[in-house]
């Protein structure tokens, strides 16, 4: 092909592109402008005129504006990548509460299915899982990409006329770095993102739809800390369940699994995470020279593929003069983050690889005890995997059961 050929072909897919997101913004604030205010909303800026259309959508207000947690703060429509043909997509920014329980800003993806009646869809709260924690890594980003791992199970309710929320988790911007791995900022995120479903008039998602928690490896952990949190937190859901996969339910058991282990990249990233979601903790007092120079490298510029491939085999004793995690303000916010505390009103589905290498499957299997001890009705599944084939080797199953949920049929126990 000439060089003239290949420029209009390049200006030709720039044009229609432009074109698409030109429609896209002008259907959904035409949409927009004729919805009255939802009950919830932040201000007009949730019905009004999208935007920012660059990456300062992510930077939230300052102040945070007046509201509960739920309103949307401000909207974009988004191209979903993969599901571009089959379903309607905004980005949205909603206030939350991070894990101190102060109010914070997060921002996510919701996707409604294409041909089917809103008012009657049910809603996924969907909690994706390990990114990584540069900016680039965004869950949005990746819908937008086409390239988030977790994007079968997506598919799996879109197709099946269930609309999807999918948080970003808590600090994904240019100027903040994200709370990774902290279920107290995690279920507030995934909770919140259902809320703001709800509030977004455009989506027209009802208020009492059905709604089902799911996520794998951190999305594991950020469904079941959702669940754990919604009868005191969000009691007004009509939550019916929660799928849970290759869960990381306490902290200190992974730690052991990960130091000076093929994905020594994760806790350094949960370190990191601990960190932003608790000043107390004081990462820098405890990091050596390359540990400071390593952290910040990954911050900028690690996302999954990076954790796995840049710090294998490493250990806590590479990047630190002394050990945090053996500390006692270290070990109380790690026992705050231990899910099983209070366990889900809901029945769970969790399931794990047999040979899980990342997050071990002990620690999983003894949350899954802990649930069925305290009455939870649970179905646990393990599968002949490791754990990032595990992502996919339990979705047939986990989709099922969820389809079943939301036809109400009551759920099975193996406890």
């Amino acid at each position: 092909m000439s060089k003239h050929r290949i420029g209009r072909a390049l200006r030709a897919g720039a044009c229609a592109i432009t074109a698409l997101l030109a429609l896209s913004v002008t259907t959904t604030a035409a949409s927009s402008a004729t919805e009255p205010t939802a009950p919830g909303e932040a201000s007009a800026a949730a019905i009004g005129l999208p935007g920012p259309l660059d990456d300062s959508f992510y930077t939230p207000p300052s102040p945070l504006p007046a509201g509960k947690a739920g309103d949307v703060i401000r909207w974009r429509p988004s191209i979903p990548g993969l599901n571009t043909l089959n379903a309607n997509a905004w980005e949205v920014m909603y206030l939350s509460a991070n894990a101190l329980g102060q109010p914070n800003a997060v921002t996510g993806t919701v996707l409604v299915p294409k041909g089917v009646d809103p008012a009657k869809a049910p809603i996924v709260g969907f909690a994706v899982g390990t990114q990584g924690p540069a900016f680039k890594c965004t869950p949005s980003k990746a819908i937008s990409r086409g390239t988030l791992y977790d994007q079968p199970a997506i598919n799996d309710s879109l197709s099946a006329g269930y609309a999807v929320a999918v948080t970003d988790y808590e600090g994904y911007s240019s100027k903040t770095t994200p709370t990774y791995i902290v279920g107290q900022s995690m279920g507030p995120a995934v909770i919140d993102s259902v809320r703001a479903a709800q509030n977004f008039s455009p989506a027209k998602l009802s208020k009492s739809a059905k709604v089902i928690f799911q996520g794998y490896s951190q999305g594991g952990g950020g469904a079941l800390w959702a669940a754990e949190k919604q009868p005191s937190y969000a009691p007004e859901l009509n939550l019916v369940g929660a799928v849970a996969g290759g869960v990381p339910a306490d902290l200190n058991e992974v730690a052991k699994g990960l130091d000076g282990y093929l994905g020594f990249g994760f806790l350094a990233f949960a370190a990191v995470g601990l960190d932003s979601a608790y000043p107390d903790l004081k990462l820098d007092s405890y990091l050596n020279d390359t540990g400071r120079t390593e952290l910040e490298n990954a911050r900028k510029n690690a996302c999954v593929v990076e954790l796995l491939a840049n710090y294998p085999f490493k250990k806590i004793s590479d990047y630190t003069t002394s050990n945090p995690l053996d500390t006692p303000q270290w070990q109380a916010r790690l026992a705050q983050n231990k899910l099983g505390a209070n366990p889900p009103k809901v029945p769970v589905f969790q399931y794990h690889a047999a040979v899980d290498e990342i997050v071990n499957t002990p620690q999983a299997d003894t949350l899954h005890k802990t649930y069925c001890g305290k009455g939870v009705t649970l179905q646990w599944n393990t599968y002949v995997a490791e754990h990032l084939t595990g992502i996919f080797a339990g979705n047939g199953d986990a989709h099922k059961w969820m389809t079943e949920r939301f036809a109400g049929a009551s759920a099975p126990s193996n406890c």
